[in-house]
């Protein structure tokens, strides 16, 4: 075993000497690391070095000497192996962003992307091939409603129904804050007030409706919730970004309810934009597992490998609008305002359900 770990710890080396002739690249990793606060201590401790048997103290002595390099080159081999994967990640992350980058700049890419680290978790969601649906809008009446309005640039944020930018944090609630997005548009479109919401209340208080904290949830089934319960604001019921503690919820401090809610056709993209155009702020669960949506830094975002049945992140659809006859969609994120365009991305919007952005579309009723 021990003859295991020192041929692996001789690979190991020879891999990290391999790596040292790119010193440029070998610096960024370590200054990487150290931004990151990851580091691997080496260094194995034992709390108690006595022994009670009836052994010698100079076998006891060997013995244990023994054992600590056994252990020391597992765990030197566990962070190496660590380490290397690490980097490896590491570097194919920095290739994409550098390429995508180049890219923009000789005008075959609409967006350019950040080297910023994103550990965040998602919406762990399901195959929305198989998911649960309500009743959905009428695209006809919708259809009818958006000609009359004739808009054709929708952005919320400008109008007054969009609170700030918000932080999920290392919990993968995005599906509460899709939630409560759409919910405060419509308060703020019946009232004129723009009240934040409580994602932590639905993360606490609605898994008896299916949802699963930090693990994701669909976001009807929080609706649902809404429905029979309300919801308190985030002034009275805060956000902790953790699924470990009790329902709080007060109804007597509740701010919000709804009476019903409504899904858009399924892939249909004009009934979408007909809905932002006449409802309001739209809640949308999207495909998000790409490094490219990790690292979006700017621009109208595009990815070739997007699958609209994989739903991986529910995100709020704030708006669209074009630029340079490219149209887009306008999504607010919940990854902190570092992200992005100050927290929301512009996505590409081409009539082909890009990333599933119709895929799983609904909106709250008052």
């Amino acid at each position: 075993m021990v003859r295991a770990a020192l041929l692996t710890v001789l690979l190991c080396g020879a891999q990290h000497v391999a790596s040292e002739s790119d010193e440029e690249v070998l610096s960024e990793w370590q200054i990487w690391k150290i931004q990151h606060g990851i580091s691997h201590d080496e260094t194995v401790r034992f709390s108690n070095a006595n022994t009670s048997n009836s052994y010698s103290r100079s076998v006891f002595l060997f013995g244990y000497i023994l054992v600590k390099v056994y252990f020391s080159l597992v765990v030197y081999t566990s962070q190496c192996f660590d380490d290397i994967e690490r980097r490896a990640i590491w570097e194919n992350n920095m290739r994409v962003i550098d390429e995508n980058n180049q890219g923009f700049f000789m005008g075959t890419r609409l967006f350019t992307m950040t080297r910023q680290e994103y550990q965040v978790l998602q919406g762990a969601m399901m195959n929305a091939q198989f998911v649960r649906r309500g009743k959905n809008a009428s695209a006809r009446k919708l259809r009818h409603n958006a000609e009359k309005l004739g808009a054709h640039l929708v952005d919320y944020r400008a109008m007054g129904y969009v609170t700030e930018v918000k932080d999920q944090g290392y919990c993968g609630s995005c599906w509460a804050f899709s939630t409560t997005g759409a919910i405060e548009g419509q308060i703020y479109k019946r009232t004129g007030r723009l009240t934040s919401l409580s994602e932590q209340n639905l993360v606490d208080c609605s898994r008896p409706y299916g949802t699963y904290g930090c693990n994701g949830a669909w976001m009807a089934n929080a609706y649902d919730y809404v429905i029979n319960n309300g919801l308190q604001s985030t002034s009275t019921y805060p956000y902790t970004s953790v699924d470990t503690q009790p329902c709080f919820y007060d109804s007597r401090l509740s701010v919000a309810h709804i009476s019903d809610y409504r899904f858009i056709p399924k892939g249909d993209e004009q009934a979408l934009a007909d809905a932002v155009a006449t409802i309001g702020p739209i809640t949308v669960a999207i495909d998000a597992d790409h490094p490219s949506f990790l690292f979006y830094s700017s621009g109208i975002y595009e990815e070739p490998n997007c699958n609209p049945n994989n739903l991986s992140h529910a995100v709020l659809l704030v708006g669209y609008g074009s630029e340079e006859g490219q149209d887009y969609w306008i999504i607010k994120n919940s990854w902190g305002t570092s992200w992005g365009e100050g927290g929301y991305m512009r996505l590409i919007r081409d009539g082909s359900n890009t990333c599933g952005i119709a895929s799983y579309a609904l909106y709250p009723i008052l």
